[in-house]
């Protein structure tokens, strides 16, 4: 959420998701002239970007940022949680001091002229890049709400967090010869820090001068434990003292179990609380 702090909601009991996962697949790049055959079509796994896995890597998300697995219940979450950055909203964290929510109402608001954020635009250019809330109070947070109760709304911030966090965290762990739950690390990080080069970028940049990726005939293993060293210690950096358990009990756990292919079941703890995924 491209901030320094973590979101605590209200504490909850071990959390059971009823959800089954499996995979599926996507063609391979074929050698050969002409369209992969429908066996490589069949064996091509898509990693992250399967449905399944997809939701999956939400609902681990959802444990660090929102104390559920319930991410879908985030459409409509918006409070300003101290951390200089404003306003957090949304199933990803969007900031009205960090330009992406921003963002996402003016690509809403081209979309569908007329909502009921559309009103707040002058106010959000203004804020932006700041922790203010001068133009946005008392209505912003009530009217955040009610327009997350629209599908066409949700669906848009489906969108932008595929388009900044997702689609890009999942892109650059391939690149660098990662599975499923390298390609998780990536995004936890992607959406925790931000891009750029003080953010997820300048991680992986620290992380790939310490380590080998397989994509460099690397071990995967000892790739990403060094990758989450370097994230830990840069959250610490920035905020001393920071839980940071998401990682700690959390995508560490699977890395040490050698879970690299984020296979159910899953158990894991951030912020004392236990999830489980059967």
């Amino acid at each position: 959420m491209k901030r320094a702090g973590v979101l605590m909601l209200a504490a909850v009991p071990v959390v059971l998701a009823a959800t089954a996962y499996g995979s599926s697949s996507t063609a391979h790049d074929d050698p050969r002239p002409g369209p992969p055959s429908a066996a490589a079509q069949r064996k091509a796994p898509e990693g992250l970007a399967a449905p399944a896995m997809k939701n999956l890597a939400q609902e681990l998300v959802a444990s660090a940022e929102n104390s559920t697995l319930d991410w879908r219940s985030a459409y409509a979450y918006i409070q300003d949680i101290g951390d200089g950055q404003g306003y957090t909203a949304g199933i990803i964290g969007f900031c009205t001091g960090t330009h992406d929510l921003l963002v996402l109402v003016e690509r809403y608001t081209a979309a569908h002229p007329g909502n009921g954020l559309a009103r707040y635009l002058p106010a959000l250019r203004e804020v932006d890049g700041t922790d203010s809330h001068q133009g946005l109070e008392p209505g912003f947070p009530a009217a955040w709400r009610a327009e997350a109760k629209i599908p066409a709304f949700q669906a848009a911030q489906d969108a932008e967090r595929d388009r900044i966090y997702f689609d890009p965290a999942v892109s650059a762990a391939k690149r660098d010869g990662l599975g499923p739950l390298g390609q998780f690390i990536y995004y936890d990080a992607i959406v925790f820090h931000g891009p750029g080069t003080d953010g997820f970028y300048g991680i992986r940049e620290r992380a790939t001068r310490l380590a080998k990726t397989p994509a460099e005939g690397g071990s995967e293993k000892a790739y990403l434990s060094t990758f989450l060293d370097v994230r830990r210690a840069a959250m610490r950096a920035k905020r001393p003292g920071i839980d940071t358990t998401r990682i700690d009990t959390a995508q560490r756990t699977f890395l040490e179990e050698g879970n690299l292919e984020l296979r159910t079941p899953l158990v894991w703890k951030v912020y004392g609380e236990t999830y489980k995924v059967p």
